[in-house]
């Protein structure tokens, strides 16, 4: 076929052209002997050259030097509709979107409030949603058959830290009274639920049935943290009879009911439970309404903890490889934005993030009550409002990246609940997370913005990095978590099932 364009006009033409879209031109018209991908490289440059760049733009942040030239990827497919829960965590899906890093990929992206985890699960099986904002255990628990039976797989976890456990004023009080300490205006933190024990004892001595507590999904990071400091103080929290068990009530002095998470506080206010584990801002508005009084965050239950991941499923990242790479792109840009700080440790775009989030169409609550968690403030009561500068992490510190040992500690508490109905060798957990978690698609990502100037190596993990996190004690129990003993940290607790020893080195 005659070319339509000569190689020289083109490049005319390029240089006179804005740099999007230059990187964006089809080469339809263009013989692949006068036009090629270097052409369009060449003639990107020479039109990024010249005028200065204004810094408050999206795409213009520091590192993403004039000149840069973005890879150019053969999406598979532009126009994605994306999930999430009205939880500020869904926040580099928002930022990526409202910051226009999905444009810059090619990527027209609509982003739908769910009314609830199952739902939006539901719909990224069936393929309604191209991906979502999910819990970090929902991949694992639907690739391993727990509360669901479709494989999903995650090549970017979207947070560390960012929940907390919250009790009614009236439970409060009488935590007090078990405990003098919790009388101070300040009491010392981490509060543990030993004052709690009592109270849930007597409970259920007087109504014959467990003390009755929310969190937001069975395979929720919020399950397992609050069964983990109701246990780490002799609680008995509940076992599941299998994976089709969704109450997990056996031998249960404590039940833990399933509530969508913006419905926690009025649940909380009805009477209906006594106490929550859920993410922001629903904590800070049980605060702000005086219904109640958060006592942990997950920042103390497990310093760091995964809690969300942006999933799809297996068969949509296979039929979209290069659409799920410029995906996990703008997310990355996304994660960077937010975590963002002066020379003095100052969040630089938090303020403008919890603005973005309050607006309806996401989180839709008040911008100064997102603003608390969001620009490292939490408030714990009136009188005790604490600094904590990484109760929510984006970025900093690889959150971003897919660790397999974040995933084998899921599956470890799947199985010491009794959500895994089997015992499994120590090998079983590590091919799970190879199978679910997949760091290589965020690597390749992560090269490419490299390679584009937007990021820097140091941003990401060593090449030579194996997804295993160091071992931990970072617990409020001061446990140590070793993802490479499964078998032996699931023996390690007196509360839940225990494995046969041998299963440590199958």
């Amino acid at each position: 076929m005659k070319s339509l364009v000569s190689r020289s006009s083109f490049i005319q033409w390029a240089i006179a052209t804005p740099l999007a879209v230059v990187m964006l031109l089809p080469l339809s018209g263009c013989s692949e002997s006068d036009v090629s991908i270097d052409d369009l490289r060449s003639a990107a440059l020479e039109a990024g050259s010249g005028d200065a760049i204004d810094s408050t733009e999206p795409g213009n942040e520091p590192g993403n030097e004039p000149g840069a030239v973005a890879e150019i990827l053969d999406l598979e497919k532009t126009d994605l509709v994306f999930g999430f829960i009205k939880l500020t965590d869904c926040a580099p899906i928002v930022i990526a979107k409202e910051k226009g890093y999905f444009d810059d990929e090619g990527l027209n992206v609509q982003v739908e409030a769910q009314s609830n985890w199952r739902d939006l699960l539901n719909r990224v099986i069936t393929g309604e949603l191209d991906g979502a904002h999910m819990l970090a255990g929902q991949p694992i628990g639907a690739s391993v058959g727990v509360g669901a039976d479709a494989p999903i797989i995650t090549a970017y976890s979207l947070d560390y830290n960012g929940n907390g456990i919250t009790v009614s004023n009236e439970i409060w009080v009488e935590m007090q009274k078990n405990d003098v300490k919790l009388q101070s205006p300040t009491p010392e933190h981490p509060i543990p639920a030993t004052s709690l024990k009592p109270i849930v004892k007597a409970y259920k001595n007087k109504e014959g049935k467990p003390f009755p507590m929310g969190m937001v999904f069975p395979v929720s990071t919020h399950n397992y943290e609050i069964r983990y400091w109701l246990a780490s103080s002799g609680i008995h929290p509940g076992m599941y009879s299998g994976e089709d068990d969704a109450k997990g009530v056996n031998d249960a002095e404590v039940e833990l009911s399933v509530t969508p998470p913006p419905q926690m506080p009025k649940t909380l206010e009805g009477g209906t439970i006594f106490g929550y584990c859920v993410g922001e801002p629903w904590n800070q508005v049980a605060v702000a309404t005086k219904i109640g009084v958060p006592v942990t965050t997950n920042y103390d239950i497990w310093n760091n903890n995964p809690e969300k991941v942006f999933g799809v499923s297996k068969d949509w990242a296979e039929k979209n490889p290069n659409t799920h790479l410029a995906v996990v792109k703008a997310l990355i840009r996304a994660g960077k934005w937010l975590d963002a700080k002066d020379a003095d440790g100052k969040f630089l775009n938090r303020i403008e993030a919890a603005k973005i989030l309050s607006d309806s169409r996401y989180v839709g609550a008040d911008e100064a009550v997102i603003a608390n968690s969001m620009t490292g403030t939490f408030v714990f009561q009136e009188t005790d409002v604490r600094s904590m500068p990484e109760f929510n992490v984006f970025f900093d510190g690889y959150a971003s990246y897919p660790h397999y040992s974040d995933c084998i500690w899921f599956l470890t508490q799947m199985r010491r609940w009794g959500q895994i109905s089997e015992s499994k060798p120590a090998s079983w957990y590590a091919a799970k997370a190879k199978e679910i978690y997949r760091p290589e698609i965020y690597r390749k990502a992560a090269e490419l913005l490299i390679s584009e100037g937007k990021v820097a190596a140091t941003d990401f993990p060593a090449p030579d990095y194996d997804g295993y996190r160091e071992p931990t004690t970072a617990f409020i129990d001061g446990n140590q978590y070793d993802a490479a003993d499964p078998i032996g940290y699931i023996n390690s607790f007196e509360i839940g099932n225990k494995e046969p020893t041998e299963l440590a080195k199958q």
